[in-house]
């Protein structure tokens, strides 16, 4: 399987989803849906909203029900990046090689759109409820699933230990760097997982199982992250390679070293990938996918 043409086909499909759900840029505040339009379509390679497709169809997915989903957890993490260029954050002008919304709208604007983008994301889920197929007990199972892994106990979790994290560089411990990237990295990806084979009809002991499979996923997703900040090609990260360092950014790879990380990516991703495999049912791109996000060169 070449996985990264496959991988580009499915993320055309996700860009066509995603911006389908996007509010017109019209009316009194159509500054804000430009600004929505313009931080969604920015870039990026729509990995969350393919998770969640490709688990819906391991469980036997097959309808429409699921693209309002895509569309919000996407959403979601748009608005996180968002918040994380911002002056009071990370204050960066560019991501992906663009301004940041922020450098194109003003600060103001750049942080109502965030909010813009997190509360339409959940506007944007509750259509699931009209679908003709559309089983309420599954889409509010989905809909807890994404306000949990969103939230306090999610990605804004992780986030606030890693700002806190920041502010006192002594404090943060290798459980600190595990915590902050188990629900910063890993929450949206344990919930597009997660959603994916709960609108599928998935038990819960299977929903549970494809959560300690993202989990893992993310871990590895965000170490190989640090591994290529080390020894990454900065052509193909599209940043300057050493940055932690440079800006003093306690990763994982700074407590256990460079070649303990790589083996703990390999552990991470063989554990995760054998989990998925004791399921009864098979989806070849999704364990290419997984295999490919934790070994990816960029």
């Amino acid at each position: 399987m070449d996985i990264k043409n496959e991988l580009a086909i499915r993320a055309e499909a996700a860009e066509d989803v995603v911006c389908r759900f996007l509010p017109d840029v019209e009316g009194y505040q159509g500054m804000i849906f430009d600004a929505m339009q313009y931080s969604v379509t920015a870039g990026g390679k729509r990995l969350r909203p393919i998770i969640m497709n490709e688990t819906y169809v391991l469980f036997g997915g097959q309808s429409d029900i699921i693209e309002s989903f895509m569309a919000a957890i996407e959403m979601i993490h748009t608005y996180s990046l968002v918040h994380d260029d911002l002056p009071c954050m990370d204050n960066d002008m560019l991501r992906r090689g663009k301004p940041t919304t922020h450098a194109v709208y003003g600060e103001a604007l750049g942080t109502l759109t965030g909010d813009a983008l997190l509360n339409y994301a959940f506007e944007t889920a509750l259509n699931a409820y009209d679908a003709p197929d559309a089983d309420p007990a599954a889409v509010t199972a989905a809909m807890r699933i994404l306000a949990r892994k969103a939230g306090v106990f999610g990605m804004i979790g992780g986030q606030v230990v890693d700002v806190e994290s920041e502010k006192k560089q002594l404090e943060i411990t290798e459980d600190k760097i595990n915590f902050i990237y188990e629900l910063k990295t890993g929450a949206l990806i344990e919930a597009s997982m997660m959603i994916g084979a709960a609108l599928a009809g998935a038990t819960q002991q299977q929903i549970e199982l494809v959560e300690s499979v993202a989990s893992k996923i993310g871990m590895a997703f965000q170490i190989q992250d640090d591994i290529l900040d080390v020894e990454g090609d900065e052509a193909k990260i599209g940043k300057p390679v050493g940055s932690d360092e440079r800006n003093q950014k306690a990763t994982y790879v700074t407590f256990a070293g460079i070649d303990k990380s790589k083996e703990e990516v390999k552990r991470l991703t063989d554990e995760a990938i054998k989990e998925l495999n004791t399921l009864p049912f098979k989806n070849e791109f999704l364990n290419e996918l997984l295999n490919y996000l934790v070994y990816r060169d960029n």
